[in-house]
């Protein structure tokens, strides 16, 4: 079981997307950031290319909880899934109370960068 897993497994807040269902789209504002319960998300570059695929346990759309910039990409569902949403005020609550979840972002965001050749 993964970080995000773990420590969301209990969220009430869900959200379920069908495949091919936008989720949020490039140059929007953002107030929260998801969690892969079940299924596949694609997040699209202004390219139009899959830049990543996050599978269950894995989070996207945190950027714009840490900066409040508009989303730098496009998350579409690769299949039906299901996300727990994690507002701006839970997400502070997990970084400040929880350090393992707080150093797992750091972890999610800087092999991204690396991948962007960032």
């Amino acid at each position: 079981m993964t970080v995000t897993t773990n420590l969301f497994r209990h969220v009430d807040q869900t959200e379920n997307y069908m495949a091919g269902q936008t989720i949020f789209s490039e140059g929007e504002y953002g107030d929260v950031m998801y969690v892969v319960v079940d299924g596949e998300v694609n997040l699209i570059d202004h390219s139009g290319n899959i830049s990543e695929v996050v599978l269950p346990g894995g989070m996207f759309g945190e950027m714009a909880l840490i900066d409040s910039k508009p989303r730098s990409l496009t998350a579409v569902a690769r299949t039906d899934c299901k996300l727990a949403a994690v507002d701006r005020q839970r997400f502070s609550f997990m970084v400040t109370e929880t350090p393992y979840f707080a150093l797992h972002v750091m972890q999610v965001m800087a092999e991204r960068l690396r991948r962007r050749g960032g």
